[in-house]
């Protein structure tokens, strides 16, 4: 089954196209890229596999003219791969918010579309974007599925006593105020390829999954189900990332919006634009820039990547005693997958739990590698996310169930 999966940003459409034989066996056909969607000049990065890469600047008025504008480069003669839009047999939807409405992936029908309007609020620089998406393809190719696959619907195993917070219930009940997580799409990927790669049943296992990017989450995985994450809310909550702050203490916000004369939406932007790596070091969101920086020298940076450092190793000490014990700890993302340094100063904390380092191992990025020594009591793996891959499987699985 052909399907083209789509992760579509308020400005971007991340694209792939691949070829699904089987859950297991599939071929990537094409991957790309559209870019400053809305703006004046727009552009679009395309690599059929095999293939010269194609980038060229275009206007892109709307998601609609970026949908034709890939659909386009995959039938392009001399860039593409398809030689008829038919050969496209379904989409799969990246969807950031779901909240409770949807605890799995579904075929994207008008009431499903109406609930994810209803999330918006929730995850108001996500969801718009993806229905943009969901909205554009219809419009395009109005005979295919579609099947929207969830960030947060991974995570919907959370027992209430790890998802809720503790503010007055009436909140919960009115406005859904509650821990849902994100990068569930990763964390259900790398926790069952992880578990299987260390040897280790996927069902019947204690996994702490890493996703460290621009964006970054843990997860606590017993048994194959999501019991904990560092997110919450929204996407802010856990772990300093690129330009969101993480943890905080709540009252730093009324202060500071007293101190500052900030709006809520000034202060939020605050939150979730200017703080993070950036804010703390002043120098960059790109945890490349801050190694670059530390290594010149540079004490800001030094303090935000020691904090980083910390932040893990204390999530990853907290999740293995929520879970009475760890298995396996995945490195993933970004961030997980390609620093090493970062990786081997997390695990050189974590000899309490039985973890042996493999030093020599450790060189490995962007490979499926344990790095950790055979006889360690806890594994620790570096696993490449495929979120693609994933949301391609729940895909065709749902399509082909409702033929």
């Amino acid at each position: 089954m052909v399907i083209l999966v789509l992760n579509c940003g308020s400005s971007s459409l991340k694209y792939q196209l691949l070829d699904m034989k089987n859950e297991e066996v599939y071929d990537l056909l094409a991957k790309g890229l559209v870019e400053r969607i809305g703006m004046e000049v727009g552009c679009i990065k395309h690599q059929t596999v095999g293939k010269e890469k194609l980038e060229k600047e275009l206007p892109v008025a709307d998601h609609t003219v970026g949908i034709k504008v890939v659909i386009d480069a995959l039938l392009d003669k001399e860039y593409g791969v398809l030689s008829t839009l038919e050969d496209i047999e379904a989409v799969g939807h990246r969807v950031v918010h779901g909240a409770e409405e949807f605890v799995c992936s579904q075929l994207i029908t008008d009431e499903v579309v109406a609930q994810i309007e209803k999330c918006v609020d929730l995850a108001p620089l996500h969801n718009p974007a993806n229905l943009l998406g969901i909205k554009a393809v219809t419009e395009v190719l109005p005979s295919v599925p579609q099947v929207a696959v969830f960030d947060t619907a991974f995570h919907q195993t959370m027992p209430a006593y790890a998802y809720m917070y503790a503010l007055p219930y009436e909140y919960y009940e009115k406005y859904r105020i509650r821990r849902y997580g994100f990068h569930g799409t990763s964390h259900k990927y790398v926790s069952a390829k992880g578990a299987k790669f260390a040897g280790l049943d996927p069902n019947y296992s204690k996994v702490i999954t890493c996703h460290l990017g621009n964006g970054s989450s843990i997860a606590a995985v017993v048994n194959g189900k999501s019991i904990d994450t560092s997110m919450g809310f929204t996407p802010l909550e856990g772990l300093i990332m690129g330009t969101r702050c993480g943890n905080v203490d709540p009252d730093v916000v009324t202060y500071l919006q007293e101190k500052e004369g900030l709006s809520a939406s000034e202060m939020s932007k605050v939150l979730n634009k200017k703080s993070g790596f950036l804010g703390l070091s002043q120098v960059s969101s790109d945890a490349r820039d801050l190694n670059e920086a530390a290594n010149e020298g540079n004490a800001k940076a030094k303090l935000t990547l020691k904090k980083l450092t910390y932040d893990i190793t204390k999530f990853i000490g907290a999740y293995a005693a929520a879970m009475n014990g760890v298995d396996l700890i995945i490195f993933t993302g970004g961030i997980g997958e390609n620093n090493n340094r970062l990786r081997r100063r997390i695990c050189e904390n974590l000899t309490y739990l039985g973890v042996k380092f493999d030093y020599d191992a450790n060189v490995a990025r962007g490979v499926d590698t344990m790095i950790s020594l055979p006889d360690s009591k806890v594994k620790v793996a570096l696993i490449t996310t495929n979120e693609e891959l994933m949301i391609a499987r729940d895909t065709m699985e749902i399509v082909q169930n409702e033929e």
